[in-house]
């Protein structure tokens, strides 16, 4: 299994679209998560029309989207457990509030927010933040990730 995972895609606030880079990305994904500020309703609802998709509101996501998504997700794919919320606050302190907000059962914590990408292994739990896709605010690069399950778990972030 393929999964697309974006984050602090700010559209059409910040960006019009998806960037051109990723619409391949699209195409070879079996699913894709969000974990936060899509901004609209309307784009929400494009990226659900275009590949099945799990998502969490973010931070400046609109009042809308809770008719919706939740604030924090759980599931599991295939053996493994899985876990996604934004986050919110100080970027320093994200990753301390992600960890805090899911126990260590979970193979898999996705979360946005910092839009600085980051793969952290901890015990049997790898944290990901695929950084943003459009919006250089906070990074010097924008990115998404790519987790690939088969008998494995393994979650690589790309550059745009």
């Amino acid at each position: 299994m393929r999964i697309l995972v974006i984050s602090d895609t700010h559209i059409p606030d910040r960006y019009d679209k998806l960037p051109a880079a990723i619409l391949k990305e699209f195409k070879k994904a079996d699913l894709v998560l969000h974990a936060g500020d899509f901004t609209s309703v309307e784009f929400y609802q494009e990226l659900k029309s275009m590949k099945p998709l799990k998502a969490v509101l973010g931070n400046l996501d609109s009042p809308e989207l809770r008719n919706f998504i939740k604030d924090k997700e759980s599931f599991t794919l295939q053996k493994y457990k899985i876990g996604i919320m934004h986050g919110w606050g100080r970027a320093e302190g994200v990753l301390d509030l992600v960890k805090k907000s899911f126990d260590n059962t979970y193979n898999l914590v996705i979360f946005g927010h910092t839009h600085q990408p980051l793969i952290e292994k901890i015990g049997k739990t790898t944290y990901l933040n695929p950084g943003s896709l459009t919006d250089k605010i906070f990074a010097s690069v924008n990115s998404y990730a790519v987790v690939e399950i088969n008998r494995t778990l393994k979650a690589e972030i790309f550059k745009i």
